[in-house]
């Protein structure tokens, strides 16, 4: 079937209260294509979902459709329905494909009736087909594992709505729109109240979706794993840029250097995203893309630093007082609440100028631990030990008593003692820009007390720092501030985080609340990541191993003894070595290899043939009628397949 654009939008634009919102917006999304909205709050992400949805006019401009699409909007607002169960609710999302179910009960009596005619056999085929389409007759059961990746279990599935937090109505309301299965899906903060394992899930899933995307998010990962264009919301305008996450900041970062705006960040904002480059393409199914995207990196006109430009941009962390070698030591501890334990015999220690990254299932015990070595809880058992001249600042995910009095600006100068002037350029960083310094505390909302009470933290002059969800409520470019201080904070930090660039900039060691035990591991998010899918690697191997064994007659035959070994498990280990060691590949001719450099040469001009395609195609007189539409459409189409062509001979010259 020939490719057909799902949305395009032609110089849309939009006015609030009279006053211009947005002009020009132009883009063209086909299936699998995920566009992510960039832009300052206000600039119109969730407006322009909402115009994309049909829930917010249209004043200038036009938007055209795939016939029949179907379009699902997911944003934070909660179900106006509270009285269903969690299941019917989200099977309440796929109400098309319970009318496609009941077309077909509805041919198939007619022909158990008798009717054989040819309209009936042609409706019936197109119903098959439309319920293949939207995942067969499993659909409710893929719904449920839907459910489960989002982090809930099956006894949560029969409880009323009104029994659930926010956060979890939200994540019901996600699994509701995915259930649907739409054309063109609008995702307004997915990541919101998501543990890491459901945002994994759901980066996979949304890749794997044959629908186009549009989606706002704070998470730079999540951005990086699943965006394949970004339309960038600034001043009014837009500006769309085909290619993922990171090579759009990258362009961003030059277009400024070339306005002449704070070099210095500018350059560390290059080295940061080719550090991240560098890790994300760790992970062996990105491959291919992360090769892509380094030489892009590659090809950027690095810009010399001018001598006089000293100005330095971001905020920095007081330089602490030195404390002890040892800043904590815990000893065979257990952490529980009331009526349930979290972790038992558990062993943490953290040393001076170490930082380290805490991760978890939601509810695995992160926060109480946390809790308990700020001294906020009680150790159920166990030695907990502080070292010397510890000075500790802990932000928890519920804000400090900031007291009720005075303004924003006020709490922070009094709090830190900075000048009004320096106050203001920190409260800055954590959006509270021109009049928002001037709020009153007791009309502050949660998230806007935790920026502040950060805000604080960072003038401190803690030596150590726990921090429990510190992005709650920030923007990119607030999360990479706060990850350039903490990176370069000379004192120890612990940090619970979902954001896992973050976790993988910052941490140099990472420990993991696993099955009720605390493990240690070296690195980052992306060394943890590697050594765990190798752990679960060698787990599959070894099941399937054991499989095998099992099934070899009564298993008293080789493969058991094989399985069983000398007794202790060597057996089975060096099973699992034998399934994890990759076969060897033969070695590639000269020819061969010659192909597939003239291959990757050809690969790199048409990507930038299609990037220059694509930025002609911004100009909305691209689309200004249907026979340029239908022209545009037709030579984006063909640079699209030519890129796909040119990989899949390579792919084959490289095997």
């Amino acid at each position: 079937m020939e490719d057909m654009a799902v949305v395009i939008a032609s110089d849309l634009g939009k006015d609030i209260a009279g006053n211009p919102l947005m002009r020009g917006v132009s883009f063209k999304l086909e299936r699998r294509d995920r566009m992510t909205l960039s832009g300052r709050n206000g600039a119109g992400k969730t407006t322009l979902l909402r115009m994309l949805a049909g829930q917010a006019s249209v004043d200038h401009g036009e938007l055209a459709f795939q016939k029949g699409a179907k379009i699902a909007l997911h944003d934070q607002r909660p179900p106006r329905e509270q009285d269903l169960t969690l299941r019917d609710y989200v099977l309440s999302g796929a109400r098309e494909i319970v009318a496609v179910e009941q077309e077909l009960a509805r041919l198939e009596q007619k022909m158990a009736d008798g009717d054989y005619a040819e309209a009936t056999l042609n409706a019936y085929a197109r119903a098959q087909g439309r319920l293949e389409h939207f995942g067969g007759y499993r659909w409710r059961d893929q719904a449920q594992s839907m459910l489960h990746g989002l982090g809930f279990d099956d006894e949560a599935l029969d409880r009323k709505l009104s029994t659930f937090s926010g956060g979890q109505l939200t994540r019901g309301s996600l699994a509701r729109v995915l259930t649907g299965a739409p054309d063109l899906l609008l995702l307004d903060e997915p990541t919101n109240h998501l543990d890491i394992a459901s945002l994994e899930w759901l980066e996979q899933y949304l890749i794997g979706m044959d629908a186009a995307i549009v989606l706002v998010a704070h998470d730079r990962w999540f951005l990086e794993a699943v965006g394949t264009s970004v339309l960038e919301l600034e001043a009014g305008r837009s500006r769309f840029f085909a290619g993922p996450w990171h090579a759009w900041r990258t362009e961003q970062a030059a277009r400024e250097i070339s306005l002449g705006k704070a070099i210095d960040k500018q350059q560390a904002e290059i080295a940061r995203l080719e550090k991240f480059v560098e890790r994300f393409r760790a992970r062996a199914t990105k491959a291919r893309q992360a090769q892509s995207r380094v030489r892009k990196l590659d090809r950027i006109e690095r810009i010399e630093r001018d001598p006089r430009d000293s100005q330095s941009l971001g905020f920095q962390f007081k330089t602490p007082e030195r404390a002890g070698r040892v800043i904590f030591e815990l000893e065979d501890g257990t952490i529980a609440v009331p009526g349930k334990t979290l972790l038992e015999h558990a062993e943490l220690w953290l040393e001076r100028g170490e930082h380290v990254a805490l991760v978890g299932a939601n509810g695995s015990g992160k926060t109480t631990l946390i809790d308990t070595l700020a001294g906020q809880r009680e150790l159920a058992a166990g030695k907990l030990r502080m070292g010397h001249n510890v000075q500790l600042g802990y932000l928890s995910q519920h804000a400090e008593n900031l007291g009720e009095t005075g303004s924003v600006l006020d709490a922070a100068s009094r709090a830190t003692r900075l000048t009004p002037n320096k106050a203001r350029a920190l409260l800055g960083r954590f959006l509270f820009s021109g009049e928002e310094a001037q709020k009153p505390l007791v009309g502050l909302s949660g998230g806007e007390r935790q920026r502040l009470s950060l805000a604080i933290l960072v003038s401190s002059g803690a030596n150590v720092l726990i921090l429990d969800e510190p992005t709650n409520h920030l923007d990119v470019e607030s999360r990479e501030a706060l990850e350039d201080a903490l990176s370069q904070f000379e004192g120890s930090v612990l940090l619970v985080s979902h954001d896992r660039a973050l976790l993988d900039a910052v941490g140099t060691r990472t420990l993991a609340v696993e099955d009720g035990r605390l493990k240690s591991y070296e690195g980052g998010w992306a060394d943890y990541v590697r050594v765990r899918d190798e752990q679960r690697a060698l787990e599959a191997a070894a099941g399937k191993s054991a499989s095998k064994s099992n099934g070899n007659g009564n298993g008293n035959g080789a493969g058991a003894r094989s399985a069983k070994g000398n007794g202790n498990g060597n057996g089975a280990k060096a099973a699992v070595a034998a399934a994890a060691k990759p076969k060897a590949k033969p070695a590639r001719s000269k020819n061969a290899v010659r192909e597939a450099k003239r291959l990757e040469r050809e690969i790199e001009q048409a990507e930038t043939a299609l990037q220059d395609l694509e930025a002609e195609l911004a100009d909305p007189s691209a689309w200004a009628d249907a026979e340029h539409s239908a022209d545009s459409t037709g030579r984006h189409t063909a640079a699209k397949r030519a890129i796909e062509e040119l990989y899949a001979r390579y792919e084959r010259v490289a095997d």
